[in-house]
């Protein structure tokens, strides 16, 4: 009986003892972990000034015309090269911007007919300022763009030559890409009308006209 009374007493007690642990463990439940919440990534800004270079390809028309007899039009085609300086203002994702750009440009083309030893248009430098507007997706901005365009129109033929500016006109599209924090690249198309200008050393009353369209690349630095 001794026996069974002390071995009663022994499971109690270690019973005791596991609940003790049991409840102490429970008091002192392991340290949660520290919660972090999302880092903030501030989106692309498109404000500010920027000045950058540029290239690409012209590609158009010209015609010689006098008193109902005209050449028709003939192939313009060439590369051109320059410079680019530009403002933005982003009002929510809308991008509003001036830009402007001065190519040194080797656009030219000739043709025989209905002029006697040939006659060439050449278009020397080109330059353009223009409204942009642009609707922003963090880096990437698709844009329009148009304003005026300014360049020269040299005329030859007949062992002479005859250079004129003019003001025209310039509209076209692109998409602009922000691929670093200051750099941005982007691909244009342009438009370009320069009109017609009235030629000296040909048949008094000859106007020559002259319009292209440009692709080009360009490359801008920001400055913040």
């Amino acid at each position: 009986m001794k026996r069974f009374i002390l071995t009663a007493c022994a499971i109690l007690f270690a019973a005791a003892m596991a609940t003790s642990s049991y409840a102490a463990d429970m008091a002192n439940p392991l340290p949660r972990p520290t919660y972090k919440g999302p880092v903030y990534v501030a989106g692309y800004n498109w404000t500010g000034f920027y000045a950058g270079i540029n290239g690409g390809y012209g590609f158009g028309k010209s015609n010689w015309a006098n008193a109902g007899v005209s050449t028709g039009d003939f192939n313009v085609n060439g590369p051109l090269v320059g410079g680019t300086i530009g403002y933005n203002l982003q009002t929510g994702s809308w991008v509003w911007g001036l830009e402007a750009d001065a190519d040194y440009s080797w656009i030219k083309g000739s043709t025989t007919t209905a002029c006697a030893g040939g006659c060439e248009t050449r278009n020397q430098w080109l330059a353009t300022g223009r409204g942009r507007l642009g609707y922003a997706w963090d880096r990437f901005l698709p844009f329009i763009t148009g304003g005026a365009a300014f360049g020269d129109i040299k005329m030859s033929g007949a062992g002479a030559s005859e250079d004129k500016s003019k003001l025209g006109w310039t509209a076209g599209a692109g998409l602009e890409y922000g691929f670093m924090r200051s750099w941005t690249a982007k691909l244009e198309y342009l438009y370009v009308d320069l009109g017609k200008v009235s030629c000296g050393i040909c048949v008094p009353g000859t106007d020559t006209k002259f319009n292209a369209s440009l692709v080009r690349v360009g490359v801008n630095y920001r400055f913040w």
